[in-house]
């Protein structure tokens, strides 16, 4: 089924599963500006919405079909003709429409969520994805909390719903249950065991209870899962989903797994900050990839260590994320190798005396001030003791 069996296809779930994140609910018109920025960004699916959720998300599926040319435009299902008719009405206008239908998987759901019997539910999972196939083409199932359910019954549904038509199969770490051995596992298992998945696509779907969410997500793509779901700054319901801009710099960056995705890695960091903004979500400074902190230097040794080669401490180049710089941060940890760097940036091009004597007001100022900026360094080289000393008064 695939034409290139190394490459990742990325299915964004931003505007979907990431909106569920209480008050975060973003408007259509910021969800058609989102989704523009995300196919430049290259992803292959874009899941829009839950149709029958709210005449609000009905609407921002419809109008995201209408504006986006390029990707799929994924809608959510539950295993009910209801949510399907409403999927199919509102994706009317996609290009390359997708239905995103399924049902929970685990004993846990199967007993305790739907009160129902394993027979039942595969049942019902069969039943959906045939009555969803009559419209659309593409059929996206997820087998929900695939993450704790009986492998050998997981088998038996991902094998019943490809043959009923299901083109992807969505394998869901609904819980972040998983350990990423585990996880990769239960991937090999079905890739295995399963007489028909080379006429489906396996997706991973983790998320971050444990904060393993993009190692789980990368050990399933390891054994054989070829669509990776996520959001962008793996924002999400609880802990969040995985990040998509990790997985992908993993890629990426480790070339050695042979995979890869048609993703610009570029666009990373100003689609992060839009994101965050329009859903009034601050991203952590030390978040990888797109976090403020992910490419300043702070300690001496770093320092020292990256102006000599970056590459001593960067495995990632920040322009390659789109990031706009890496920093030499100065704070009472810097090495003379830092402050130098700063004054010649300043124009103060010192010897090794004078730069000694200049480095211990240096480590006056910074033991009483957290961020020392290109004024207060200005102020230094001037001489202005009482700025120092007024500092050692605080």
């Amino acid at each position: 089924m695939l034409h290139d069996p190394n490459r990742v296809y990325v299915f964004d779930t931003t505007l979907r599963d990431g909106e569920q994140v209480p008050g975060c609910q973003l408007t259509t018109p910021e969800k058609i500006e989102i989704a523009h920025e995300l196919e430049a960004l290259g992803v292959d699916i874009i899941e829009a919405g839950f149709p029958i959720s709210s005449p609000g998300d009905f609407q921002s599926v419809v109008e995201i079909s209408k504006a986006v040319k390029i990707p799929t435009i994924c809608a959510l299902t539950r295993a009910n003709k209801g949510d399907i008719d409403a999927a199919v009405e509102a994706l009317q206008y996609a290009k390359h429409p997708r239905i995103h239908t399924g049902i929970g998987s685990s004993d846990m759901h199967i007993k305790n969520k739907f009160n129902s019997t394993r027979e039942e539910i595969l049942e019902r999972a069969v039943e959906a994805v045939k009555y969803a196939k009559k419209s659309v083409e593409d059929i996206e199932f997820y087998a929900e909390d695939a993450g704790r359910a009986d492998i050998h019954y997981l088998a038996q549904m991902i094998e019943a719903v490809i043959a009923a038509g299901a083109t992807v199969v969505n394998i869901p770490d609904t819980n972040g249950y998983c350990l990423p051995d585990q996880y990769g596992d239960k991937i090999k298992f079905l890739k295995e065991n399963v007489k028909n998945i080379d006429k489906a696509i396996i997706s991973v779907h983790c998320h971050n209870d444990l904060g393993l969410a993009t190692a789980n997500s990368i050990a399933g793509l390891q054994n054989g899962a070829r669509q990776i779901e996520g959001t962008i700054n793996g924002i999400g319901e609880r802990a969040g989903n995985t990040s998509i801009e990790e997985v992908v710099m993993v890629l990426k960056t480790h070339q050695v797994l042979g995979l890869h995705t048609h993703i610009n890695t570029k666009n990373f960091y100003e689609l992060s900050r839009m994101v965050s903004t329009q859903m009034r979500m601050p991203v952590q400074p030390n978040k990888a990839i797109v976090g403020s902190n992910a490419f300043a230097h702070s300690s001496g040794i770093h320092q020292d260590g990256f102006l000599k080669n970056r590459e001593n401490y960067e495995i990632i180049r920040p322009e390659d994320v789109g990031f706009p710089n890496a920093s030499i941060v100065l704070t009472a940890r810097s090495g003379r190798h830092a402050l130098k760097f700063h004054l010649e940036r300043l124009g103060y091009n010192l010897g090794k005396e004078e730069l000694g004597e200049t480095y211990h007001r240096f480590l006056t100022l910074a033991d009483n001030k957290l961020d020392i900026n290109d004024d207060d360094l200005l102020l230094l080289m001037t001489g202005d003791n009482m700025y120092i000393q007024s500092l050692l008064k605080r």
